[in-house]
């Protein structure tokens, strides 16, 4: 984990702020001290930091939860499958265009089971995010995972798809080569795979973006995770003209994890570390695969009838209320 004296402006939250400083300070004086030990004092100050940080995160409105679900260190989805995976062999192409380094997917094992893990990868700095494209892949990105996907079904290994995108890319070049086509088969193939889906959103779930990784037998999002079908910046400015009106588009939207859960879109909220999953990445990587090998194992005994039958009944059940 980045050390809190080495972070730029660019990438501490405004409310987070005053743990950040806090935290700060306990640095200094432990590199001050001679031998780096502990005394009284940033004693005092670390509980100073776990009562400011619980009444701070307590209290986040919907706008700073989709800052937090955009923290330019919240691990993506291959810090993830570093961190979770073993024997992990990337493919590439989509066999009929090129590569899409937006979408990243290969086989490996997670604990103890021959998978198929994919997700949207965003870059660290300006020149990966240029080649990864923010995370909003192109109709080369969901070909790819479409191909992926039929191969998983092909030898029967469940499928790990992470999600973390703002959407689909909407460039020329990507409408002109399918965009909507190859969101709408990678919706289709991954309805009709006869092998268990486990989906999460690690980040922000945006639109059709990640719809086409999101159709699975159990969706689960991270605690400051978000899912919408449009942004919030994008909805005030269709509603209000106005970015300005973001934070209460956020709000109106209910995207926030809790609200998705109470809407019954996903079903399981994993807990992040305390302050968001970038403070401690390890204690959230080990959230997140507790929840996915707990929900793998509940898949993998249903039959291949009974597994088609719930993920039918699963999202048939989306959007129904009552009046």
């Amino acid at each position: 984990m980045k050390q809190v004296l080495d972070l730029t402006d660019r990438e501490i939250l405004d409310f987070e702020r005053p743990v950040i400083e806090l935290l700060r300070t306990i640095e200094e004086l432990r590199d001050a001290s001679a031998d780096g030990s502990m005394n009284s004092s940033t004693e005092s100050l670390h509980k100073q930091v776990a009562k400011l940080q619980t009444e701070i995160f307590s209290n986040l409105t919907p706008h700073q939860k989709v800052q937090l679900s955009r923290h330019p260190l919240r691990p993506y989805s291959m810090d993830y499958i570093s961190a979770l995976f073993d024997e992990f062999e990337e493919l590439r192409g989509d066999r009929s265009f090129a590569d899409d380094p937006a979408i990243v997917g290969g086989m490996a094992r997670f604990a103890g089971r021959e998978v198929l893990v994919i997700g949207h990868q965003k870059g660290r700095n300006t020149k990966e995010n240029v080649r990864r494209n923010f995370g909003m892949a192109r109709p080369e990105g969901y070909r790819k995972a479409t191909r992926l996907y039929r191969l998983a079904s092909r030898f029967r290994r469940p499928i790990i798809s992470l999600i973390d995108t703002p959407g689909a890319y909407p460039g020329i070049g990507a409408e002109e080569r399918g965009q909507a086509e190859a969101i709408a088969k990678s919706l289709q193939v991954m309805f009709s795979v006869k092998t268990p889906i486990v989906s999460v959103i690690i980040g922000e779930g945006g639109s059709g973006g990640a719809l086409a990784l999101g159709v699975c037998d159990r969706l689960m999002m991270l605690e400051y995770a978000t899912y919408s079908v449009i942004s919030p910046e994008g909805c005030a400015a269709i509603l209000w003209r106005d970015p300005a009106e973001s934070p209460e588009a956020a709000k109106q939207l209910r995207i926030s994890s809790e609200d998705v859960l109470k809407l019954g879109v996903c079903e399981e909220i994993i807990r992040e570390s305390a302050g968001g999953a970038h403070r401690d990445p390890h204690t959230t990587a080990r959230n997140l695969g507790i929840a996915i090998r707990d929900s793998l194992e509940e898949l993998c005994e249903l039959s291949e009838a009974e597994l088609m039958a719930h993920r039918y009944d699963r999202h048939r059940k989306l959007g129904s209320y009552q009046e």
